[in-house]
C-alpha cells in the first residue's frame, strides 16, 4: 500500500458563494520536497477557478471563511481577503501531480 500526504489548498474567493471566482491562493504540498513544497500565486491562474471545482476534483472543505465585522464607518476600507477556504486531499506519494 502506497504512503500518502495530505496537501493543503487555500482558495481566497471574491464572494462568500463556493461558487465565487479565486482571487488568491496557496498550496502546501506534503508530497513534496521542502524546498518546493509551496506554491502561493506564483502561477498567473490559480488551480481552481472556484471551491466548488476544487471539490469536484477531489479536495474536501476543512475551513470556512467566518463573517467579516466591519466597525461603523469602515465598511468600504480596504483589508484582509475575507473570504477563505482551506481545502484539503491526501494524495499517494507515487502520485503527486495536481
Amino acid at each position: 500500500m502506497a504512503e500518502s500526504r495530505q496537501q493543503i489548498l487555500i482558495l481566497h474567493l471574491a464572494v462568500p458563494d463556493m461558487g465565487g471566482a479565486t482571487v488568491a491562493w496557496a498550496l502546501y504540498d506534503g508530497a513534496r520536497p521542502a524546498d518546493e513544497q509551496m506554491q502561493a500565486g506564483s502561477q498567473s491562474d490559480p488551480p481552481y477557478a472556484s471551491v466548488l471545482d476544487a471539490m469536484h476534483d477531489g479536495w474536501r472543505v476543512i475551513q470556512l471563511p467566518s463573517l467579516p465585522s466591519y466597525p461603523r464607518g469602515s465598511e468600504y476600507e480596504t483589508g484582509p481577503l475575507p473570504w477563505e477556504y482551506v481545502l484539503e486531499r491526501m494524495v499517494s506519494l507515487d502520485s503527486t501531480d495536481e
